[in-house]
């Protein structure tokens, strides 16, 4: 095959092989609070990897892929359009290595921006050690965590959620409206059948 038709081959939206397409599980979905995600390099051609989605959904959402992000670059993601970012992970209480995170102040929706780290517990962590900026970020814990339909990966805890159902949880929990986000998790549920079906295959 020639490289023209590798090209074809791949669908130029959702970057997958025509024959695994996602698009047809896209939502648009409108959000008060902005979404910043940042995607661990190992993620980026995982099929079951839920963040292409996600993004592809949310509009006015941004995605970054890396390990570590230039510094100057990060800034510009974190801080556009004047928002105050946010970061969606767990209190990292004990940790010696890592400065406490300041307080989270609660905010209206449409000021903040929420930041999601889209990679496995210990590559997020260390996306969290090799980029300072995001230490320096308040904390969002999600709260009444609902169970994962993420069956397609295997998770050690029922609260262990795909990034795209983090990110609808907490999007949901800044701007106290849940059905909002019913759509991106139907689409979801969907996303989840059809990488099932490959396996089964």
């Amino acid at each position: 095959m020639d490289a023209g038709a590798v090209k074809r081959a791949v669908c130029e939206v959702c970057l997958r092989a025509q024959s695994a397409c996602i698009c047809g599980w896209i939502v648009r979905i409108e959000a008060q609070a902005g979404l910043l995600v940042l995607q661990h390099p190992l993620e980026l051609g995982n099929a079951k990897n839920s963040a292409r989605l996600l993004h592809l959904s949310v509009a006015g959402s941004a995605l970054a892929v890396g390990e570590t992000i230039d510094p100057l670059v990060l800034d510009g993601l974190l801080h556009a359009d004047g928002r105050v970012p946010v970061l969606l992970y767990p209190e990292t209480a004990g940790d010696q290595n890592l400065p406490a995170p300041p307080p989270y102040v609660a905010l209206p929706a449409d000021r903040v921006r929420l930041v999601l780290l889209d990679a496995t517990w210990r590559k997020s962590r260390k996306m969290l050690y090799l980029n300072p900026a995001l230490q320096t970020l308040p904390r969002l814990a999600l709260l009444d965590v609902a169970p994962s339909n993420y069956r397609i990966r295997k998770a050690h805890a029922p609260h262990q959620l795909s990034s795209l159902e983090a990110a609808a949880q907490a999007l949901a929990q800044l701007e106290g409206d849940g059905e909002r986000y019913r759509p991106l998790l139907d689409a979801f549920d969907g996303f989840v059948s059809q990488q099932a079906s490959y396996v089964r295959a």
